[in-house]
C-alpha cells in the first residue's frame, strides 16, 4: 500500500484538504504510519495530474480542498478488492541472518535464535502492554496492535521450528558419523 491508496480511501468519505488528510490517515492507521505533510501534498498533486482527484475549492485559509473523481473511485475499488501479494523472494532479515550464520559458521545459529527469541519476546510483552492500556474505542489502534502481537507470536513459533530442525539435523549427523565405519576399518581384513 502506498500513500496514494490511503489518500484515495480517505477522500472516498468526502472532500478534504492536505493537512486534514494527514491527520485522518494517521488516525485511521492507529498512528502506526506517520506522514510527512510534504508527502501528502506531493501525492495529491500526482493524483490530480492523473485525474484521480480534483481540486474543488480553496477555503478562506487558502487550503486546497480535494475530492476523489470517478476514475479515482475505480482505482480505489480495484485496489481494495485485490489481494496483497506476498512473494517468497521477499527478503526477511531474520531468515537471512540465520542462513548466513549456518553458511558462514562464524556464530552458532542457535545463539542467533536465542538472541532473536529474547528480542521478539520483549516486543511481544510491549505489544501486550500497549493493548491492555489501549482505549477500547480505538479500533484502528487495537487492530494494529493485534497484528503486531500475532506477528511476534508467529515469529516465536518459527524460531522454535528452526531450532528443532537444527538440533534434529545435528543429532542425525552425529549418529551417521558414529555409525559409519571408517575407511581404515573397512580396508582392514586382519
Amino acid at each position: 500500500m502506498g500513500i496514494k491508496e490511503g489518500l484515495l480511501s480517505l477522500l472516498a468519505n468526502g472532500p478534504a484538504h492536505g493537512y486534514q488528510l494527514k491527520v485522518d490517515f494517521e488516525s485511521a492507521t492507529g498512528e502506526a504510519w506517520p506522514l510527512n505533510i510534504g508527502q501528502v501534498y506531493t501525492t495529491l498533486q500526482r493524483l490530480e495530474r492523473d485525474g484521480l482527484v480534483e481540486l474543488v475549492e480553496t477555503d478562506g485559509d487558502g487550503r486546497h480542498i480535494y475530492a476523489i473523481t470517478h476514475a479515482g473511485s475505480a482505482v480505489l475499488g480495484e485496489w481494495m478488492l485485490s489481494p496483497v501479494e506476498r512473494t517468497v523472494t521477499n527478503r526477511d532479515d531474520i531468515s537471512m541472518k540465520l542462513l548466513l550464520a549456518m553458511s558462514a559458521g562464524v556464530v552458532d545459529p542457535l545463539a542467533v535464535i536465542s538472541v532473536q527469541r529474547n528480542a521478539t519476546m520483549s516486543g511481544l510483552q510491549d505489544y501486550t502492554r500497549l493493548k491492555s492500556d489501549a482505549d477500547p474505542a480505538d479500533l484502528a489502534w487495537l487492530l494494529h496492535v493485534d497484528r503486531l502481537i500475532l506477528r511476534a507470536e508467529a515469529e516465536l513459533r518459527w524460531l522454535d521450528r528452526v531450532e528443532e530442525r537444527l538440533v534434529s539435523r545435528s543429532a542425525r549427523t552425529e549418529t551417521t558419523t558414529t555409525e559409519a565405519p571408517s575407511l581404515a576399518t573397512q580396508g582392514d581384513t586382519t
